[in-house]
């Protein structure tokens, strides 16, 4: 079989949020659960949890600070750990609702986002982490969900697509979904087993360089030729003196 192989942006559907609205929405999420499990208000629930700040349709609004300032994003930051501080103590007396698993899952993802996000200053207080952390969490409701760029100036949140066409009939042979901060060549062992299944075997490949470091490159089949598209020409690559790129 002839084929190309190339990928592209695939946005999920879930919200994106920041560091304060992640926290948030993780802990109304495992309050709202403990509110239904209890047949009260979610106001209710978060009273006596100390948790009145992410009980409300706005955490910022409920911060009421100044988001200009440092020092009071700061602040914002260590009031909601704070109730996260408080949650967790709560639940720790509550077993039955600690073990539901919407409630653990929340817990844990807010826990995820305080260690990648949170750091402390040198007087011992919360500030946010410069920088990006690697692999970072960026939405409550789709934990696979991520940071991605298709090129230098084209950044997107979700996944990415790779699609397996045949080039003599045009048949899309295989596809593959992969987190959008993973590279492209990681997808390749997984289509592999797609095409075992329809028992065809490669003879021919396209590919961009986003793929020279897949196991179909490096370990190629012998009767396997690879084409590498650079500047809309196709380079045939030979692996005994591979380009340098």
């Amino acid at each position: 079989m002839r084929a190309a192989l190339d990928s592209s942006p695939l946005w999920g559907a879930a919200k994106v949020e920041d560091t304060y609205n992640l926290l948030g929405h993780a802990l109304k999420k495992a309050l709202g659960v403990i509110a239904r499990q209890q047949g009260r208000e979610l106001t209710e629930i978060a009273s006596e949890m100390d948790a009145d700040l992410v009980a409300g349709s706005s955490l910022k609004a409920a911060l009421d600070l100044n988001w200009e300032h440092p020092e009071e994003r700061n602040l914002a930051l260590a009031m909601v750990l704070g109730v996260l501080s408080q949650v967790s103590t709560h639940l720790a007396q509550m077993p039955e609702s600690k073990s539901h698993p919407v409630v653990c899952s929340s817990l844990e993802a807010a826990q995820q986002i305080k260690a990648q996000d949170v750091e402390l200053d040198e007087q011992g207080s919360v500030k946010l982490q410069k920088g990006v952390a690697k692999n970072r969490r960026i939405t409550i409701e789709d934990q696979e969900m991520r940071h991605g760029r298709k090129n230098r100036s084209k950044r997107f949140d979700g996944y990415k697509r790779h699609i397996l066409k045949d080039l003599d009939n045009g048949m899309v042979r295989a596809v593959g979904v992969t987190m959008a901060n993973l590279a492209e060549a990681s997808v390749t062992e997984a289509l592999s087993v797609d095409l075992e299944h329809q028992k065809v075997q490669l003879r021919e490949l396209h590919i961009d360089r986003a793929y020279l470091s897949s196991s179909w490159v490096k370990n190629r089949d012998p009767e396997l030729t690879i084409y590498l598209l650079l500047g809309g020409s196709l380079i045939a690559i030979n692996l005994l003196n591979p380009p340098l790129f």
